[in-house]
């Protein structure tokens, strides 16, 4: 990941995301909420009553803040990007909300065992293939044992998708990853239990239709889908 390119887009990426999900027929608020919304209740035995550690890796201008702080009330929140002049904006617009911090794409400054959920939406297709797999080894060293790593990406197999990534300047380095290989290097990584779970059938003007996704999860058509897996061992 290079910090001058997401440096690049941070004042304007709001307008340029806005601009690429139009045919949605959502806002970029939607699709923010939806993934912490989603990632609340895949971890409902974990958030209640308890003050769970949580990373936002590639958190960007902070899009997702007011969102953990909904669903994960008594969280404590770590931002953190390669891009420092995003992390700047976000602390000025969530000031106290969170902990904004930067990073070179490899390594954490974390301690071992320092988080009980890793959070990263629309990241790693801007991560060469290459370099996924050290990631991920990192990201295991830093959860805690029986802690959940949760990933949303863009599906590669939905055509619309693929429009508005291909029309996006944000978009420009990105190469959509499958479902079934991001699985691939979690396991390879030593991560274990992983699932996957495909959403957004719908557009906006069907959003009626959107409880059915419940039921459609393993069909490879949504717009998005999002990736779990578990750190199992001690070290």
């Amino acid at each position: 990941m290079d910090e001058a390119e997401f440096d690049r887009f941070a004042e304007e990426y709001q307008q340029l995301h806005s601009q690429s999900i139009k045919l949605s027929g959502e806002s970029p608020e939607f699709f923010a909420e939806y993934k912490i919304r989603e990632t609340a209740a895949l971890l409902t035995s974990d958030k209640n009553g308890k003050n769970l550690d949580i990373l936002d890796l590639g958190a960007g201008i902070g899009a997702s803040v007011p969102y953990f702080m909904k669903y994960f009330p008594c969280c404590h929140l770590t931002c953190l990007d390669v891009s420092t002049k995003s992390l700047k904006i976000g602390e000025s617009r969530y000031s106290g909300q969170a902990n904004f911090v930067s990073f070179d794409g490899n390594k954490m400054s974390f301690n071992d065992n320092n988080f009980d959920l890793v959070f990263a939406a629309g990241v790693f297709h801007h991560i060469e293939t290459k370099d996924r797999i050290g990631l991920f080894m990192e990201i295991k060293r830093i959860l805690r044992p029986k802690r959940k790593v949760i990933i949303f990406e863009h599906n590669p197999y939905n055509p619309l998708t693929v429009h508005v990534v291909n029309a996006c300047l944000f978009y420009k380095n990105a190469t959509l990853i499958r479902a079934r290989e991001l699985q691939r290097e979690l396991q390879e990584a030593g991560f274990t239990n992983t699932s996957k779970c495909y959403r957004v059938f719908f557009p906006g003007l069907l959003r009626a239709l959107r409880p059915l996704e419940s039921y459609l999860g393993q069909l490879p058509l949504g717009a998005q889908y999002y990736v779990t897996a578990e750190k199992s061992d001690v070290s």
